[in-house]
């Protein structure tokens, strides 16, 4: 039996590399070489401890990921080893109101892999085959790596319903902020990110938003400024902070709609007159389905999303505790990625 290498989160904010043997894929799984996995929040979350008691101290993370299969388990069917993949990651289990009605992204009994099962911080991967998506040929695997993030931003802007040539503000100038604003973008929205870190500021600038710093300067005056005092027509909250709640109300256009991208640590204080005075939508949106995957990868293989200056660094495996560490102290990084495997 084969042995890989594969990165165990052993609490405190450690993670052990060690050699383990490679299990076969189970009937209706496939074995996928892992490329490239990014370093998402959830991942940094876990990393701080706050997720000890969903996940334990014996699991493998990662799940924004790239590779191809390697092995082929009993059942699965029209899929070949070599094959350029990406996994999304949600396996909802057993059947219950939510899958019922069409909404398996959001199942009650979801096994997030890479969180509640092993991820991809590990050589070889073995996963449902009902989880794979296929690349188109030449998509760059770092790039690939991308996808997966980028779905998310695509559920996000496809939940708001956005229509070409509506005023958009993006609250947050992080991975998902950004990408969101891409995504926005290209489906004709004018965007214009909200953001505190200015290296952040500068990213965004590069890729040709508009930015505002809200402590420099007065966020909903300046959005009045921009649409003719009218507001912005869609809101995106991607910050995570009380400020970020308080302005998605205060930029927004009468009957604009709110998407709460963010993951609040605390309850938030929302201003509900603004609601009921501007009769606005507040609209939660959480993962992503097959649709959003699909476009997701069709952006970055055009690349309307902008891979190259969304990744800021690339490590080795044997390096993700040093690469947590950076990432957790950055104020300069966007996007990390681990180097999982040599995959060609």
């Amino acid at each position: 039996m084969s042995t890989i290498t594969a990165a165990y989160y052993r609490g405190n904010k450690t993670f052990a590399v060690e050699e383990v043997n490679a299990q076969p894929p189970a009937a209706g799984e496939v074995q996928v070489r892992v490329a490239y996995c990014g370093i998402c929040g959830t991942d940094l979350h876990a990393y701080h401890g706050n997720m000890d008691a969903r996940i334990g101290f014996e699991r493998i993370l990662g799940h924004e990921m790239s590779g191809r299969i390697a092995a082929v388990g009993e059942g699965v069917e029209g899929w070949s080893e070599g094959d350029a993949v990406v996994v999304r990651p949600l396996d909802p289990g057993a059947p219950n109101p939510a899958t019922e009605a069409g909404y398996a992204h959001v199942s009650h009994n979801m096994n997030f892999i890479g969180l509640d099962s092993d991820g991809a911080f590990q050589q070889l991967w073995n996963v449902p085959a009902f989880t794979l998506h296929a690349l188109p040929e030449g998509l760059r695997l770092d790039h690939a790596a991308l996808i997966e993030p980028a779905a998310v931003a695509c559920h996000d802007v496809r939940l708001s319903g956005l229509a070409p040539g509506e005023d958009v503000v993006v609250i947050g100038g992080g991975p998902i902020g950004v990408l969101v604003a891409m995504v926005a973008r290209d489906a004709g929205g004018k965007v214009v990110i909200s953001e505190v870190n200015e290296h952040r500021l500068k990213i965004a600038g590069q890729l040709g938003f508009d930015t505002i710093n809200p402590v420099k300067e007065d966020l909903p005056a300046l959005i009045n400024a921009r649409t003719g005092n009218k507001g912005a027509d869609v809101v995106f909250e991607v910050s995570g902070t009380q400020p970020g709640v308080d302005a998605m109300t205060a930029v927004a256009a009468t009957r604009a709609r709110i998407v709460m991208v963010a993951i609040h640590a605390k309850k938030p204080s929302v201003d509900m007159f603004q609601f009921f005075w501007r009769e606005l939508k507040l609209i939660g949106a959480r993962l992503y389905e097959p649709e959003d995957y699909d476009k997701a990868i069709t952006l970055v293989a055009s690349g309307a999303i902008d891979a190259d200056t969304m990744i800021t660094d690339v490590s080795p495996l044997s390096e993700i505790q040093a690469a947590f560490e950076r990432l957790d102290n950055s104020p300069t990084a966007l996007k990390s990625l681990i180097k999982v495997g040599e995959v060609a």
